[in-house]
């Protein structure tokens, strides 16, 4: 399946990063969205979406637009799991209540609902449902070696990233995927921090551009 870009922030343009035969949603300016999605954007977003299929391979700009990964989730009509690979739960409570979607809150809100997905995984390769696995990948699990975030990072090298998700893909027909993170400029990003994330974003697209999920 292909991939698809959502540009809100422009990270991708400042990293001189893209990919060939790539599907562009290009939602750059849109207000309300970043960190929390009000009622606005989120129809906005959804309605750009609407025609797009949750299989394949979703680039979902920086990490505070993580929730992003609920709007594709939302569209698959069969019983799955959620692998999450993530230096943060992303199941907090939302600050402004369980209505609001956020990169922070996303999983909580997916639990409750989401009825089709029966259960969530965070950072592991062995999970023991059998059932079709969404993966969603957050780079700041990564360490600053490998990537370069507004987030907090964790210790993954990316051996050890691409290992784990080998491990889920040998038992589990994986579905769909979304990966997100980076730094802009407006957020401090230097010249090395994008130099970094884009060949972060190569590895990955690479990575997935030979072990491609299935149909749905």
């Amino acid at each position: 399946m292909g991939n698809t870009i959502l540009n809100l922030s422009g990270v991708y343009e400042e990293e001189g990063w893209n990919l060939p035969d790539s599907q562009t949603v290009n939602l750059k300016g849109l207000e309300g969205c970043c960190r929390y999605c009000d009622e606005g954007a989120l129809s906005a977003i959804r309605s750009a979406l609407a025609p797009l299929p949750y299989s394949g391979i979703h680039w979902i700009d920086t990490g505070d637009y993580h929730y992003l990964s609920f709007l594709w989730m939302e569209k698959i009509r069969l019983p799955f799991v959620l692998a999450l690979f993530d230096n943060h739960a992303d199941d907090q409570a939302g600050a402004f209540g369980e209505g609001l979607l956020s990169c922070g809150s996303w999983v909580r809100t997916a639990r409750l609902e989401l009825p089709l997905m029966k259960a969530d995984y965070l950072n592991r390769s062995d999970i023991p449902d059998k059932l079709p696995v969404y993966l969603s990948i957050d780079m700041d699990v990564l360490s600053r070696d490998f990537a370069r975030t507004g987030w907090s990072h964790g210790d993954m090298d990316m051996e050890e990233l691409l290992s784990a998700i080998d491990g889920v893909a040998s038992a589990h027909r994986i579905i769909g995927v979304d990966i997100c993170g980076g730094l802009t400029t407006a957020q401090g990003a230097v010249a090395e921090d994008l130099r970094i994330n884009k060949e972060c974003r190569k590895m990955l697209a690479d990575y997935f551009g030979s072990h491609p999920p299935a149909s749905g």
